[in-house]
């Protein structure tokens, strides 16, 4: 079912905007649903402060406390199996959220064993980069989405998605763009993914974000102009 989006937004001209894709790849434009971090202005850090135990390594009590990074917290000599800190490391603490997210890239190609081996995989290992969704609901005014809806922003697209849930739809955040373990254990696959049509709109939005650079010749930025003079 095609939702009924606004005569002034971008949906409304691109046909399709969404499609059916029911293979579980990470296809760029597919929907997913994902963990993922609110993001603090300023961010929380876990400090060990004891054991329960005297002789008990593998358990402790932290201490969650605000930090800048001008003044990271000082490094305790604290011996806590639990929770390993290498040098210049540190613990940060932020909440998550299981919510949508669309995949912007599905993370550059495939690197031979040989070239990594006996090295950490994490180093190498692929990920996905993903912009998630947050619902309108009322965390946004309806004077901020009428602008959203006009491409006003490099940062914020507002959609409706085929997810169903909220007749007020969301509020998609580039500027969130974030990487994703590329793994059927890190998302959730959806039979959804945003139309070619879509998707090329989409990335010539988010070179605005990124470059600082509205390329006049695009057609993200004509229909952006046309619905600003509205």
């Amino acid at each position: 079912m095609t939702p009924n989006y606004p005569d002034v937004s971008p949906q409304n001209l691109i046909e399709p905007w969404w499609i059916e894709h029911s293979d579980d790849d990470f296809k760029p434009g597919k929907l997913i649903w994902a963990f993922l971090p609110h993001v603090e202005q300023i961010p929380y850090t876990l400090e060990p402060i004891g054991r329960d135990e005297p002789t008990e390594h593998t358990t402790g009590k932290v201490q969650i406390k605000r930090f800048e990074i001008s003044s990271p917290p000082i490094k305790k000599n604290l011996p806590l199996a639990a929770m390993p800190v290498f040098k210049n490391e540190m613990f940060c603490a932020y909440r998550t959220k299981k919510r949508p997210a669309i995949i912007i890239s599905k993370g550059g190609t495939f690197i031979e064993k040989a070239l990594t081996k006996n090295k950490s995989k994490w180093r190498t290992d692929r990920t996905v980069l993903v912009v998630p969704s947050y619902s309108v609901r009322d965390a946004f005014s309806p004077e901020f989405c009428e602008r959203v809806q006009r491409c006003e922003y490099p940062q914020f697209l507002w959609d409706y998605l085929p997810l169903g849930g909220t007749d007020k739809g969301s509020i998609i955040r580039f500027d969130h763009l974030q990487p994703v373990g590329r793994s059927p254990k890190s998302v959730e696959f959806t039979k959804y993914c945003l139309s070619e049509k879509a998707m090329t709109f989409i990335m010539e939005w988010i070179s605005w974000l990124i470059s600082g650079y509205l390329d006049e010749k695009s057609e993200f930025c004509k229909t952006r102009s046309f619905f600003m003079e509205l």
